[in-house]
C-alpha cells in the first residue's frame, strides 16, 4: 500500500470507530506485550492493539472485543510495542541509493518514517530531479515526505550548480502531495541579510501550512544567529556542542541531534535533556547523511536511538526524541509517531529497550519486515535517461589540468589549506609552506592536491587546492561526483597523473565513486543516476563501498569515515574553508579567497 493510495482518516474513520465499538472485526490484533506510550512516557503492561484498514483503530487493556473472522491476531510475548522510528531530516542520496532501495535498507531496521531533502540531485536536475525523488518516495510501503529543497545553489555568488531553485519552483512544489515543507535553509547569510528570495521561499512555505527547516552553521550566537531565527527557521541540526541545543530550543525552534555515518553530535549535546534538564519534547533525533554501509552493517534510526541510551537518555524519552517529538515538529502528530486511535498502524515489537533488536516491523498495519529480513516490496520509479547522462566533462582531463603554477620566481609558497576535522563537519582554514619545483607548487607532507572539475555544463574547468587531515601517501587519487552540494566532481591526491586517470574514469561510467594507486583502480562504486545514486540493492552497493574504504586505507587514510568528508569538501555553507568550481571559498566571510598567500622565502 503505497502513501498515494493510503487511506486518510477522514475515509477510515467510520471504520475505526465501528471496530473499536466491536461492531466490526480489527484486520490485526497484537495482544501479550508492553505497549510504549510516548504520548505519557508510560510502560502499559498487557494494553492490546487493534489494527484496520491500516490504522489503530482500539488501543486499551483488551481488544478481545475487536476479534472476528479474519481477524489475524499476533501474540507478543511479553515483547514492547513501540511506535515505528522517524528520521526527522536526512538525505536519502548520501546513502548512494534511490528511495527505493534506502527504504528497502531502513525498512528491517525499524524506521517506518522518513522526512527527506533532495536537494543533493536538485543541484544536479533541478526542480525535475526533485520531483523524481517525490515521486518514488509516495510508491513506498513506508511514509518517506519530501522537504523542497530551499536552496541550489546552497551559496549564490559562490558556486554554480547544474540547475537552480527559485521561490516560483518552491511555491510550485508546495502542492505536491508528499511535500512536507521546506528542505534545510542552508544560505544562512542570505536570511540573515533578508534576502527576496530566501524570504519569498519561507513566506510561501508557511502560506502553505508547512515547516520550514533551517541550517545555521556558524558559531555565532548573537545577532546574526537572532535574525536568522527570526526569518522562520522552525529546526536546526547543525549544532555540536550542549549550547548549540540549548541555545535553539530557547528560540522556540527544535533541536535536531544527529548521528549519521560520519557525524557524532548527539553525545555532545544531549545532556542539555540528561544533565540540564531541559524540556526533551523539543529535541529530535535524526540521521542527516548515512551511507549504504551504515544502513546494511550498523542500522539507521535504532542505532540513533540506542546511542542516545548509551549516554544516558532515559530508553522512553529516546524513543519520543525519534517519534512523537518529530511528528509533532511537522504538525502530523494526529497522522504518526505514536501507538495511538486513529494514527497510521506502524508498530516495532521487539524484546529489549535498551538495545532494541528490530524483530518484527509493521507499517500501516502490514508485516513488513522480520528478524531483520525485508518482507515488502519497494516499487522503482522509472528513472529516464536524463538522469543518468549528468557527467559532462566536456574534454579528456591531463595531468596539466591538475598542476598549481607558482608565482614566477618563487622557491616555496605560503597557501591556504582546507583542513578535515574528524567525524564533524566544519573544516579548518590552515595554511602550509610548500616547495615550488619546475614552477609548479607541490603538495608534500600531509598536505595533498584537491581540484573541483566542473561536470554539469561540460566547460572543462579545473580549479585547484589543498587538503590536509587524509593521510595519503604514495601515487593515488580518490575522485566522486558526489561532492555537497553543487555535486561537481572533486579530486583529492598526491599525484596529478593518478588525478586525472580517476577524473576521466568517472567521466567514462556516468558517476561515482573511485580510487586509484600507482596506475591502477583499486576501487569503483557506480552511482548512475544523477552521479549521486544506484538503483542496486543496498548490500551491492554497500559492498562496492566497503571496497572503496579498503581502497582509502590501502592509500594511506586513517579517518573514521573519511569519504564522508571527501564528499563534504565542495559544501560552501558549513565553515570554515571550502572549494568550488568558483575557486577557493571563506566561509568564515562567505566570499572567495586566494590559494596563494605570498611567497614563502
Amino acid at each position: 500500500m503505497s502513501q498515494s493510495t493510503f487511506k486518510s482518516w477522514a475515509e477510515t474513520a467510520p471504520k475505526l470507530v465501528a471496530v473499536a465499538a466491536g461492531r466490526a472485526p480489527a484486520d490485526l490484533v497484537i495482544r501479550g506485550g508492553r505497549l510504549v506510550n510516548v504520548q505519557s512516557r508510560e510502560i502499559l503492561d498487557g494494553w492490546q492493539v487493534a489494527v484496520s484498514e491500516g490504522r489503530f483503530a482500539y488501543v486499551g487493556p483488551d481488544a478481545s472485543h475487536c476479534i472476528g473472522e479474519g481477524t489475524k491476531v499476533v501474540e507478543a510475548e511479553g515483547r514492547f510495542l513501540i511506535p515505528g522510528l522517524l528520521d526527522g531530516h536526512m538525505h536519502v542520496e548520501s546513502g548512494m541509493l534511490t528511495p527505493a532501495e534506502f527504504a528497502a535498507a531502513v525498512i528491517p531496521h525499524g524506521t517506518t518514517t522518513i522526512f527527506h531533502d533532495p536537494h543533493e540531485i536538485a543541484n544536479v536536475l533541478g526542480l525535475a530531479g526533485v520531483k523524481m525523488m517525490h515521486d518514488e518516495s509516495l510508491l513506498q510501503p513506508i511514509n518517506m515526505f519530501t522537504q523542497m529543497p530551499s536552496c541550489a545553489p546552497s551559496a549564490p555568488g559562490l558556486e554554480t550548480t547544474g540547475f537552480e531553485i527559485s521561490a516560483e519552483d518552491v511555491a510550485e512544489a508546495m502542492n505536491w502531495p508528499g511535500i512536507i515543507g521546506l528542505g534545510e535553509m542552508m544560505n544562512y547569510p542570505g536570511v540573515i541579510n533578508g534576502d527576496p528570495q530566501m524570504l519569498a521561499e519561507m513566506a510561501a512555505t508557511m502560506a502553505a501550512g508547512k515547516t520550514v527547516g533551517g541550517h545555521y552553521a556558524s558559531p555565532d550566537r548573537g545577532i546574526p544567529f537572532h535574525a536568522y531565527v527570526a526569518g522562520g527557521a522552525a529546526d536546526d541540526h547543525e549544532g555540536t556542542a550542549e549550547s548549540d541545543a540549548i541555545a535553539r530550543v530557547r528560540q522556540g525552534m527544535r533541536s535536531m541531534m544527529r548521528l549519521g555515518s560520519a557525524w557524532y553530535d548527539v553525545e555532545s549535546q544531549i545532556t542539555a535533556v540528561t544533565q540540564k534538564g531541559l524540556d526533551p519534547r523539543n529535541f529530535i533525533l535524526c540521521t542527516d547523511d548515512c551511507h549504504s554501509g551504515t544502513l546494511v552493517n550498523d542500522g539507521h534510526m535504532n542505532r540513533v536511538v540506542r546511542h542516545a541510551i548509551a549516554r544516558g537518555c532515559d530508553p522512553v524519552i529516546a524513543l519520543q526524541m525519534a517519534t512523537i517529538n518529530t511528528a509533532s515538529h511537522f504538525g502530523l502528530e494526529r497522522e504518526l509517531g505514536s501507538i495511538a486511535p486513529g494514527r497510521r498502524a506502524d508498530v516495532i515489537l521487539t524484546s529489549s529497550l535498551a538495545g532494541l533488536p528490530i524483530e518484527d516491523v509493521y507499517a500501516r498495519g502490514v508485516l513488513v519486515a522480520q528478524g531483520g529480513k525485508l518482507l515488502a516490496e519497494c516499487p522503482h520509479y522509472d528513472w529516464p535517461q536524463s538522469a543518468r547522462e549528468t557527467v559532462r566533462l566536456g574534454k579528456v582531463l591531463e595531468a596539466a589540468d591538475f598542476a598549481i603554477p607558482a608565482p614566477a620566481g618563487a622557491n616555496a609558497v605560503k597557501a591556504r589549506v582546507i583542513g578535515v576535522v574528524e567525524n564533524q563537519a566544519p573544516t579548518k582554514a590552515l595554511t602550509a609552506e610548500l616547495p615550488v619545483s619546475g614552477g609548479l607548487v607541490e603538495a608534500e607532507g600531509e598536505v595533498c592536491q584537491i581540484a573541483l572539475v566542473e561536470r554539469h555544463r561540460a566547460t572543462g574547468k579545473v580549479v585547484n587546492g589543498f587538503v590536509s587531515g587524509f593521510g595519503y601517501t604514495g601515487d593515488m587519487a580518490i575522485a566522486s561526483t558526489v561532492a555537497h552540494d553543487s555535486h561537481h566532481m572533486i579530486v583529492v591526491g598526491t599525484s596529478r597523473e593518478m588525478m586525472a586517470k580517476a577524473a576521466n574514469r568517472l567521466g567514462e561510467v556516468g558517476g561515482g565513486v573511485t580510487v586509484w594507486k600507482d596506475g591502477k583502480e583499486l576501487a569503483l562504486v557506480e552511482l548512475p543516476i544523477a552521479g549521486l545514486m544506484s538503483d542496486s540493492p543496498a548490500v551491492d552497493v554497500a559492498a562496492k563501498a566497503a571496497a572503496m574504504v579498503e581502497a582509502m586505507a590501502a592509500c594511506g587514510c586513517t579517518l573514521n569515515n573519511a569519504y564522508m568528508q571527501h564528499s563534504l569538501l565542495a559544501l560552501v555553507v558549513i565553515p570554515e574553508l571550502r572549494i568550488s568550481d568558483l575557486g577557493l571559498v571563506d566561509v568564515i566571510r562567505f566570499e572567495m579567497t586566494d590559494l596563494i598567500m605570498e611567497n614563502a622565502q
